[in-house]
């Protein structure tokens, strides 16, 4: 009598579990120039207020709000990084002041260049004039002051929030160190790219195609190539790695030369689960080979790209102190109709054009063409009913 297969995990427990297994990884300080695309492993808060004081916001002249309409005596200038060394502006004066010069003491107001006419020392109203108080002045601490937060922990250090950490005082920031993934091949058919090709031989495509998903993430790769269909040279190749995670391609199946599991296990690891109800991607594993994370993809590349989105982007984002580590979806109109989904999550490869969305007419997990020409992933919950062109519909946007 045949066994009943093992039920498949749902992606959300799958996801779950893979995050619950990741160690924490010590934190390191790096200079801000080093932080892009890290995650603040604490919070980031002012050092010190910005602006400092009161800066112009125009070029122009610094003038007292009630002296208005004028004329004013000029008495000074204020550049930007050279205030003005006077002391205080006093009734009907002005100083000629430039964007981002510090506002002198007594002035409150900034004419602008365009509505004033000068003649020697003498600054007369050529326009309407500032309609009011403070106009054309940037208040001290209007972005932020001492003290204020401007990065969560567990934020990504766009280079917006390097900026800000920057000018906020900080030289350098508190990051997790950078993951170490170690990525191997595994199949007899499988040899280097731009290698001869014979026969059924096949050029090994994965490895290169997760170093790019990868590169905009605080990882060190370790290629270790291809391995072939051999459970002695498997189980050496495992048991020897040094890595925070290791990822394999192929092999994570249930056929007679799908040894990635047994491998595993002879190297001393131990599987934690098995079989996702995604499509692609079923055949996806994770398990514990010493300090090291292994995860086990499909060798087709298709599964191999929707489960690296999945689980190991996602899971090195956590590792490296994100606060949301999943891809992001948002909403896209569906421009033919779908079918129902069965009892798996699909990720259909598509195109958005147009604000509309169209799935790939053949979606084979062995069709790279579709992926590459693909800009975005339809989400299919699982028993998701027939959709008709015009609803809305769940994307991830891939390219």
């Amino acid at each position: 009598m045949n066994k009943k297969p093992p039920s498949l995990l749902p992606v959300e427990e799958a996801q779950a579990r893979l995050f619950a297994m990741a160690p924490a990884v010590p934190a390191e300080i790096v200079p801000v120039r080093d932080a892009s695309g890290r995650w603040a492993a604490s919070d980031i808060l002012a050092l010190r207020t910005q602006p400092a004081t009161h800066l112009s916001a125009m070029d122009g002249y610094a003038i007292r709000f009630a002296d208005l309409p004028g004329p004013f005596r000029l008495i000074g200038e204020s550049a930007a990084g050279r205030p003005y060394p006077g002391s205080v502006v006093g009734p009907q004066e002005a100083v000629r002041i430039f964007t981002g010069a510090a506002m002198p003491d007594g002035a409150d107001t900034v004419l602008v260049q365009e509505e004033a006419a000068r003649s020697g020392d003498s600054i007369l109203l050529a326009g309407e004039g500032p309609r009011a108080l403070g106009r054309n002045v940037r208040r001290q601490g209007l972005d932020f002051s001492l003290g204020d937060p401007l990065v969560a922990s567990g934020e990504r250090l766009t280079p917006a929030r390097i900026a800000v950490a920057a000018t906020g005082g900080h030289g350098a920031l508190c990051v997790n160190r950078r993951i170490r993934v170690a990525i191997v091949a595994t199949g007899d058919e499988l040899v280097p790219p731009g290698s001869a090709l014979t026969g059924a031989l096949l050029p090994e495509s994965n490895g290169a195609m997760l170093s790019a998903m990868l590169a905009d993430l605080p990882v060190e790769i370790a290629d270790l190539g291809i391995l072939p269909d051999r459970l002695d040279v498997m189980t050496a190749a495992f048991a020897a790695v040094q890595a925070d995670i290791l990822v394999t391609t192929g092999g994570a199946s249930v056929g007679d030369h799908d040894l990635v599991r047994p491998a595993l296990e002879a190297a001393g690891g131990r599987l934690d689960f098995w079989r996702i109800a995604l499509r692609p991607g079923k055949p996806m594993m994770a398990g514990r080979l010493g300090e090291a994370i292994v995860l086990g993809l499909p060798g087709n590349p298709v599964s191999a790209f929707v489960t690296a989105l999945l689980f190991l982007r996602p899971l090195i984002a956590v590792m490296a102190g994100a606060r949301d580590p999943l891809p992001r979806t948002s909403s896209a109109i569906l421009g033919e109709d779908l079918p129902a989904n069965d009892h798996r999550q699909d990720y259909l490869r598509a195109e958005l054009r147009d604000r509309h969305v169209y799935a790939s007419s053949i979606q084979d997990s062995s069709m790279l063409r579709t992926l590459a020409r693909a800009n975005c992933l339809i989400v299919r919950t699982p028993g998701a009913p027939a959709i008709a062109a015009g609803e809305p519909v769940e994307i991830v946007t891939i390219a």
